[in-house]
Formats: structure tokens, sequence, C-alpha cells
């Protein structure tokens, strides 16, 4: 099996909360956010390399919320796409084109390790590349420049986009790089491989994969947390 890498971009600041740190700084079950989400990820992948990228004026990170032995500290970039990349060069020599790389928001502390599981061994098949995402289940509406209703979507065939995302390593770098160079906005990774002409598979996900964006996230996050190692507890099993 080729070589796995970690990619998590913890350099946001996270105003949409309101808050006096950044979001991945939160207490969420006695823990910041970005602990839980370390230790998600290591719970699954103990032996994967990973890519921390923080701002370089961060105040709050410990080292110690770090399980993995093998990582490595980036910068973050002005957007999601050149922290990305700023990560991949960070990484270097040591993962090959061939390497596989996750690349999962820090604010995602609820992945299971199932998902996660299901994610690597479709990424091993997928040369194209794979990530989470769940069908949408609501009755989607387009707005107007004036806030009202101009259409309603059909819902059919659409998906939310998760995280993790999984490529090549050789890939990812190629598609970011053109992006960058053809000046296109890319909101997550596959977005960039899709525009190479390439269509990623979509790996069902659980629903409370969700992104901690705004105050209430958090107390969503620890019912989540909790729900999750009582029914770990009661199958004596991982947390799926």
């Amino acid at each position: 099996m080729s070589r796995l890498w970690l990619i998590v971009p913890a350099a946001g600041q996270g105003r949409r909360m309101g808050a006096d740190r950044p979001k991945q700084y939160l207490e969420l079950d006695g823990r910041p956010v970005l602990a839980h989400t370390l230790s998600r990820l290591y719970q699954a992948f103990p032996e994967a390399g990973l890519c921390l990228c923080l701002d370089d004026d961060d105040r709050w990170f410990d080292p110690a919320w770090v399980p993995f032995a093998d990582w490595l500290r980036s910068s973050g970039g002005i957007e999601r796409a050149d922290t990305v990349s700023l990560a991949l060069a960070r990484l270097g020599d040591q993962a090959g084109d061939d390497d596989l790389v996750l690349v999962h928001d820090v604010a995602r502390p609820c992945v299971s390790l199932d998902d996660l599981t299901r994610l690597r061994a479709a990424l091993e098949q997928e040369p194209a590349g794979a990530l989470l995402a769940t069908p949408v289940a609501d009755t989607m509406k387009r707005a107007d420049a004036a806030g009202r209703i101009a259409t309603t979507e059909p819902r059919s065939g659409l998906w939310h986009a998760q995280t993790p995302q999984g490529f090549r390593v050789g890939l990812l770098r190629k598609a970011l790089e053109a992006a960058r160079l053809r000046g296109v906005t890319v909101t997550d990774e596959a977005s960039a491989v899709e525009a190479l002409g390439l269509a990623p598979r979509l790996v069902m996900g659980r629903r409370d994969n969700f992104k901690i964006t705004h105050p209430e996230d958090l107390a969503l996050a620890a019912h989540v947390l909790a729900a999750q190692a009582a029914s770990s507890q009661a199958f004596g099993n991982s947390i799926t």
C-alpha cells in the first residue's frame, strides 16, 4: 500500500464564531477542537505522516496536542488552496507522487473511524481521488439579488462535499498548480482536480461529520461526540 499523508489546514481565524481565539482552539468537551480532530485521525491512521498548517503568528498552539510521531508544521496561505499547496511543498521529496494524501478540515472533529477507513480503501482504487460526501436531503432554493427565491433547484444528484478529500500526491500538486496558473477559484481540493477534467469518487459519509462554523455548532459537536462514545462503549468497538 502507498504511504499515507494527512494535511490539516488550521491557520484560519474563524471570525464567524465571534470568539476571542480561532475556532480550532475553542474548548470542546474539555479539549480544543484541534486536539479532538487530530486524535480522531490518529485513531484511524496512526502510521500516517501529518502536515499541520498553522498561522505563523499562532500563539494558541500546543505541540502536546499532536499524537503523531511523524509530523511537520507548515504555514497558512491567503486561501485554502494556497495553504494546501504550501503543505505539499513542505512535505517535499518525502511524499512521492504515488503516495496518498488526505486533506481534512480541522473544524470537523466528529468524522467517524468507519468513514475514514472506507475512504482510504476507496482512494486506493480511484486514480482521480475520492472524498466523503452526503446526498442533499433538503429542498434547495436559489436566491436573487434581493434575497427572494429565484428558483427551486432539483436536488437529485446533488451532494454536500465533506472532508477528508483524498488524492495521489502528484495529482493534487498538479491540480492546485494548474488552478493557480489559470486563475481558477477552487473552494476544495476536489474542485481543483475537477478542473483538470477528472471526476473524483463520492464516498457516502455520515451526516454528523459537519464543520464547526457558528457558535451553536460547538454544543452540537459535543452531543455528537458523546453519542459516538456511548455507541462505541455499547458495542465494545472503536468509534464508528
